[in-house]
């Protein structure tokens, strides 16, 4: 038997559009790169808890072993008292440093394996080792320096700066996502069966977006508590708005198009139309519109929070610390303002990095499906 070898002269199978637009996009270095490091960044902030956290990873405390920052992990509720760990008169949750410390000069077997970073995001100068307004890689009457200094309440900078990117992200992310849930649908029925549909549908829209959403959020704020779910629906109320319009827009223009009258003369249901001929041509501008929505939905968050209709306090929140550097800057304390500008810089910088590589390699004059 003798197997088949391939001819030479064989023609590889041709791209489809997508792999060719991710081919380009792969070429685009800065965007590229851009995308990695956001991807690697943001799944690595969901490992926080056992990365930068004031937590043990391990306990071993006379044969029983404990995992307290695992349990953080996974959003499980867990509690070890100092006094559980032979801490005398320590009622409270266990200072885990301070139980190391005691634990590597004990010849019992014992001891505690700490994360990299091992200061979490809310202890304050109530636990020890904690002092106000330590500058950055400064130590301090025997305590240990912190990599970006610690704020008015002792609390860590960087595992604030660390967290927070995990909360802004994850707001901006689920914002631009329900944006997109909302706006597209709307604005595709609305730009493919025009008419009396359309203009109803658009008075609705220019009355909707005319609707206060700081003075809103103010009113429901001042009503309510305010969280995380909370505030992503009040600014979901009206932030679809631009995307429906640009759906409407590319739907508009495409259902003119002869591919369009040709499915249809031929009996194509309506919901075919839509869905496998119209929308993949209307996606383009949509797609490449999403990493600046985001950069948008992260500023909105740090507005709110600069303003102090945001997050409640306590959560760690760039612009909570941003409203905190600008209250002391004049008495020097200028890490606590320019590590949450830094990092809002290079959060944005490189979504934005990731918009403009997207935009060019999703060009329509560059890859078309209609070519």
């Amino acid at each position: 038997m003798f197997s088949k070898k391939k001819s030479s002269t064989e023609i590889a199978a041709p791209l489809s559009v997508n792999q060719r637009r991710w081919r380009k996009f792969k070429t685009l270095k800065r965007g590229y790169y851009s995308f990695i490091i956001l991807v690697v960044a943001y799944a690595l902030s969901f490992l926080l808890p056992i990365l930068v956290n004031n937590k043990a990873l391990v306990v071993n405390y006379k044969g029983e072993t404990y995992f307290p920052a695992f349990a953080d992990l996974f959003g499980i509720p867990s509690f070890h008292s100092g006094e559980q760990f032979g801490v005398v008169g320590e009622t409270s949750e266990c200072n885990y440093r301070k139980l190391n410390e005691k634990l590597s000069n004990d010849a019992s077997g014992s001891y505690v394996i700490m994360p990299l970073y091992p200061y979490g995001p809310s202890e304050d100068i109530n636990v020890a080792g904690n002092l106000k307004f330590m500058p950055p890689m400064t130590a301090m009457s025997g305590i240990e320096g912190r990599l970006l200094g610690t704020d008015d309440r002792g609390r860590d900078v960087f595992v604030r700066m660390a967290y927070g990117f995990n909360v802004s992200l994850s707001f901006a992310l689920l914002l631009a996502l329900m944006e997109y849930i909302i706006g597209v649908p709307i604005g595709a029925l609305s730009g493919y069966f025009g008419g009396k549909f359309d203009l109803i549908l658009q008075r609705f829209v220019e009355m909707w977006s005319t609707l206060p959403v700081l003075f809103l959020i103010i009113i429901v704020v001042s009503l309510t508590a305010p969280n995380f779910f909370l505030l992503l629906g009040l600014l979901v109320f009206v932030s679809w708005i631009g995307i429906a319009l640009y759906m409407r827009a590319e739907f508009l223009r495409e259902r003119s198009k002869d591919y369009v009258a040709a499915a249809i003369s031929i009996g194509v249901p309506t919901h075919k139309v839509i869905l496998k001929h119209i929308l993949p041509n209307s996606l383009v501008p949509i797609i490449t519109y999403f990493p600046f929505a985001i950069v948008a939905g992260i500023i909105s968050l740090v507005s709110l929070d600069f303003l102090g209709f945001g997050l409640p306090p306590g959560t760690p929140s760039w612009g909570e610390m941003f409203r905190l550097g600008i209250e002391y800057i004049s008495q020097n304390k200028w890490w606590l303002v320019m590590s949450p500008m830094l990092a809002m810089f290079l959060t944005l910088s490189v979504a934005v990095f990731i918009g403009e590589a997207v935009r060019e390699a999703f060009d329509p004059k560059t890859f078309s499906r209609l070519r």
